[in-house]
């Protein structure tokens, strides 16, 4: 219990000082030095104050969820109840990429479905309200989540690591694109404005995106790419 309790400040510390680093350093760029022309790209209302600091709170919400399931991925780590590993020898350099790419498409899978599932009149106040005050997102918004779906979003990572064999070095990488991803669909404009309408740019959830979502609920639930958008309507 001491262990798990060790970790899980642990984790703490560190999502939430990642999130005022990359988060923080990313509205400083685009919203407050001399690149604030990139944030009015495509959105003439400038965040609000109060949105803000509702979107940090939030955040600092999120993170206990997030810091209590990676402590338990760790505390089973750390007693041999998980299915990562440390040799590449154990399935090879092609299972690296295999591995990955694979968990990429069932999280982009499994998101889409949940996220529709959040938008339910009778699960979305409690469940992803919180996420949508802020109708103009932006760095800050990015880890924003009610508490119970960071948990849920945090126990899908939890369920992969015990059902999937994964290098730990795969992890890392699956956790540093989900950051960036969600980071740059929360600028609240188009970093490449251009790019959605580029063929590869059609296929792969951007900002202009996610920032539609957060005003037009029944459009663009996908997380990384746009094609259960385009089977199921929705794009």
């Amino acid at each position: 219990m001491k262990l798990w309790l060790y970790y899980l400040f642990v984790f703490f510390t560190i999502i939430l000082a990642r999130y005022f680093l990359i988060a923080g350093g990313t509205y400083w760029l685009f919203y407050l030095s001399e690149n604030i022309s990139f944030a009015k790209q495509s959105s003439s209302k400038s965040p609000s104050t109060k949105s803000i600091q509702r979107d940090i709170t939030l955040s600092i919400i999120a993170t206990v969820a997030l810091a209590i399931c990676s402590a338990l991925v760790m505390w089973s780590y750390s007693l041999g109840g998980t299915r990562l590993y440390s040799s590449v020898d154990d399935y090879g350099k092609w299972y690296l990429i295999v591995s990955f790419l694979g968990v990429i498409l069932l999280q982009d899978a499994s998101y889409y479905f949940f996220h529709r599932g959040f938008h339910h009149r009778l699960i979305f106040p409690w469940l992803h309200r919180g996420h949508h005050q802020s109708k103009y997102p932006t760095p800050w918004t990015s880890l924003a989540l009610d508490f119970p779906e960071a948990l849920l979003q945090g126990l899908f990572m939890i369920a992969v690591v015990f059902l999937i064999p994964l290098h730990v070095t795969v992890l890392c990488l699956l956790l540093i694109t989900m950051t960036i991803w969600s980071l740059v669909n929360h600028l609240g404009f188009e970093l490449f404005p251009s790019f959605p309408n580029h063929w590869l740019g059609k296929w792969l959830v951007s900002s202009d995106h996610h920032s539609f979502h957060h005003r037009h609920y029944s459009r663009h639930y996908g997380l990384y790419f746009t094609f259960w958008d385009h089977i199921f309507g929705t794009n």
